[in-house]
């Protein structure tokens, strides 16, 4: 459950993660300090600390800086926990590894008062000092997982995972963000996208950190946790569109082959061929299931918005709609079933060729599964659409 925000009492909270961060942290609260005596902002230095045992907190408190404790660990945890907590009606966040500029944090603001509701570093724009970043992060994973980002969701930035951004609190708050490990900077941003926020893009530099250990990102691992987390988020580009190419060309295989078979150059297309696209014909139908099942519970959970176009078909979709649909193509199955069945009489149920029952086989047995998996979905849709009261957590506790 969201704690209630603290009242906004200072225009800006400039919040740091920090798990173990006592190399570094004193430099990066010195210079977070400086940018506020030197603009005059109203502000204060949030250190959201994650279970140091380095002392990290008694540095923190020396140099005047706010320290709240993060419970849970993970990277999503801190800053959520520092959300939460901060005081300004503006935010700004960065690592506590002396690797971005809290000096120069002027655009960041001036974008903020102007309306942005999250203001992203570029840090291919601002300059990226040698050694700042791995050559693996720099060439293949920023650049390809900000692509995918900018593909899917649209946010018109070029730095899809830079860690010194700026933005209003309350409308962060808004979004519930939920994610407690290194998908939050990814979480952030697509939020902010579906949302509809006004983003915007200031350039930023980054110098290698001060740190003696290796930092706390795993490229691999990290990496594919933040493509999993667009790719969820996305359930047009996991779902639909590989599932309408696999229907189409299923479909299409299937419809041209029952009338015969088909010879290009010198390969021919027959019985065999219409099996393989039968199975893509039901591999497409699954993945669109898939998606409407998972864009109900997504938005019924509010983890995604539901758009003008969704809520007028979920208004006019009905479990029984569905089941009707299903029973229909189940019955044309049968039908088919059936017709070759009499057509196997008329021949005294003696040998047939076998390409020309397979050709009237496959369409029968694609109907029926079809059928089968509408009638399901339908049922499944039903009870995730069944309207039900909402439950606090602690009213489930017997006492």
């Amino acid at each position: 459950m969201t704690q209630p925000a603290p009242p906004v009492s200072l225009e800006l909270t400039i919040l740091m993660p920090c798990l173990n961060e006592a190399e570094t942290l004193a430099v990066c609260i010195e210079k977070a300090n400086e940018f506020l005596a030197r603009t005059g902002i109203s502000g204060e230095v949030l250190i959201s600390d994650n279970g140091s045992t380095d002392g990290s907190q008694d540095i923190a408190a020396r140099l005047g800086a706010r320290v709240s404790h993060a419970l849970q660990r993970g990277y999503g945890a801190a800053l959520i926990n520092g959300i939460e907590n901060a005081r300004g009606r503006y935010i700004i966040m960065g690592d506590a590894d002396d690797s971005y500029d809290f000096v120069n944090l002027d655009a960041f603001v001036e974008r903020l008062r102007r309306g942005a509701d999250l203001v992203m570093g570029n840090r291919f724009k601002g300059g990226i000092a040698p050694g700042a970043m791995p050559p693996l992060h720099r060439y293949l994973g920023n650049p390809v997982l900000s692509g995918i980002g900018q593909l899917f969701f649209r946010p018109n930035i070029g730095d899809f995972h830079c860690g010194l951004r700026g933005f209003n609190r309350d409308r962060i708050r808004d979004l519930a963000l939920q994610t407690t490990g290194m998908e939050f900077a990814s979480e952030m941003v697509v939020k902010s996208s579906l949302a509809r926020y006004r983003i915007e893009e200031v350039p930023t530099t980054l110098k290698k950190d001060g740190r003696s250990r290796p930092p706390h990102l795993r490229s691999w691992h990290d990496g594919w946790r933040h493509l999993r987390f667009l790719l969820l988020f996305a359930p047009r580009w996991l779902f639909v569109y590989p599932g309408l190419v696999a229907i189409l060309l299923g479909a299409s295989g299937v419809g041209i082959l029952a009338f015969g078979g088909v010879q290009i150059g010198a390969v021919g297309f027959d019985v065999t061929t219409m099996v393989y696209a039968s199975a893509l014909c039901v591999i497409g139908y699954q993945a669109l299931l898939f998606f409407w099942l998972t864009k109900l519970y997504a938005t019924q959970e509010g983890l995604l918005p539901a758009s003008t176009g969704y809520r007028t078909i979920v208004a006019n979709w009905s479990t029984e709609r569905g089941l009707l649909i299903g029973l229909a193509l189940f019955v044309l199955g049968i039908f088919i079933g059936i017709v070759q069945v009499v057509r196997w009489g008329s021949l005294d149920f003696g040998p047939l060729d076998t390409a020309e029952v397979v050709r009237i086989a496959i369409p029968s047995a694609l109907g029926i599964m079809l059928g089968f998996q509408t009638i399901m979905m339908s049922f499944f849709s039903g009870v995730l659409a069944t309207p039900r009261r909402e439950t606090r957590p602690d009213a489930l506790i017997e006492n």
